[in-house]
């Protein structure tokens, strides 16, 4: 935690958690399965420099999974040389970008793969690519039901040494709540798995995400795709809870005692009943604490659980501390994370603010500094 005074407000990662709940999804594969943990969005929200340079030391997984060609180059300009695989479809002007950079492309139509060919022929090199296939998401990919139709013209347009055909997965659409709907997706996926014949040994299968790999770790193939579970995000309730990983806490800049019929904040939400005492926070929804928090959130002070009152303004944040002895100037409010015996947990946030756990991560902004615990644990 961080005890400089001159910080308004912060998060507290914890590294040990990270690597705990990295190597919970290990365990649940086994050893032989290769590791891709996913770490877009600047590692959902932690920091990517750390993120990478931990698991770099501590984990060594086969490669990282982001979404953008510049989350890619980040890697690379961070010194990371295993493969970096890029899942989101990449734009057309940055299709040369990522192969001077080394990436993994996803491919999922004819066109991309002859735009990368050009790319590589342009360049004088070469470049690895995974084949997305769409069993449901609908997002990007070759639909399923095409395998007998497009998996031949594909093979003739990666025959050439440029674009070299590394890699198949899919992505799962519900198997946070739902296994049949894994397990339905992994038929439609082993079906292009089936019919890719001689060339099914080159090629590095992948499908499960964090609660894939929860849910149906049997259903591993060559890779499987930690995510949310690594930040300390639950992955469905009857699922393992993964250790908490992000700590969220602000200063108390302000305390006064206030009469029945004040109220406080943009559009006058609340409005005090009785004689209350109210602590405003140093921190809003320009920090990342959600918006909707207002009036619906809590934090934990002195070990106590105390409600948000008003709406969350950009800035700060109020809090009613009636009957909270000793809150002075300085002290530290946690909105996500532990004090004394009570826990506010990053799901529980997501749930208040009717969103998911990957919303909320992804949404602290760089006005938060990142304070790393356990870094050697």
């Amino acid at each position: 935690m961080s005890t400089n005074p001159e910080v308004r407000a912060w998060l507290d990662v914890d590294a040990g958690a990270l690597l705990s709940n990295y190597a919970h999804m290990r365990q649940a594969v086994g050893s032989a399965v290769r590791m891709l943990p996913m770490v877009k969005a600047d590692a959902y929200g932690l920091g990517v420099a750390k993120v990478a340079a931990l698991l770099e030391r501590s984990a060594d997984p086969w490669a990282f999974g982001v979404a953008t060609v510049e989350e890619g180059i980040r890697l690379r300009e961070l010194g990371v040389t295993r493969p970096v695989v890029v899942f989101s479809p990449a734009p057309p002007g940055a299709r040369c970008d990522a192969v001077r950079a080394g990436l993994t492309l996803s491919v999922g139509d004819l066109d991309a793969v002859r735009a990368i060919a050009a790319c590589c022929v342009r360049l004088g090199t070469s470049c690895d690519v995974h084949l997305e296939v769409d069993t449901g998401m609908g997002r990007s990919g070759v639909d399923w039901r095409a395998c007998e139709d497009w998996l031949p013209r594909f093979q003739d347009e990666v025959r050439s040494v440029a674009v070299r055909w590394r890699g198949l997965y899919t992505h799962l659409h519900s198997a946070e709540n739902d296994e049949e709907s894994v397990w339905s997706q992994e038929a439609r996926f082993a079906r292009w798995i089936e019919a890719v014949g001689p060339l099914r040994e080159g090629l590095v299968c992948h499908s499960l995400n964090s609660a894939g790999v929860l849910r149906a770790p049997e259903l591993a193939r060559d890779a499987v795709r930690p995510g949310i579970f690594l930040y300390g995000g639950a992955c469905g309730t009857e699922l393992p809870a993964p250790q908490a990983v992000v700590s969220l806490r602000a200063r108390v800049v302000h305390v006064r005692d206030v009469l029945p019929g004040t109220t406080v904040g943009y559009g006058a939400t609340h409005t005090a009943e009785t004689r209350e005492r109210w602590a405003t926070l140093s921190i809003g929804y320009g920090d990342g604490l959600p918006r909707a928090l207002g009036n619906r959130g809590y934090a934990l002070i002195h070990g106590v659980r105390v409600p948000i009152v008003g709406r969350v303004s950009m800035d700060v944040t109020v809090v009613n501390i009636t009957g909270v002895d000793g809150v002075g100037v300085g002290d530290v409010a946690t909105l996500i994370g532990r004090d004394g015996s009570l826990e506010i947990t990053v799901d529980e946030v997501s749930a208040q603010a009717d969103t998911i756990s990957y919303e909320v991560l992804t949404g602290f902004t760089p006005r938060l500094p990142r304070v790393w615990e356990h870094v050697d644990g």
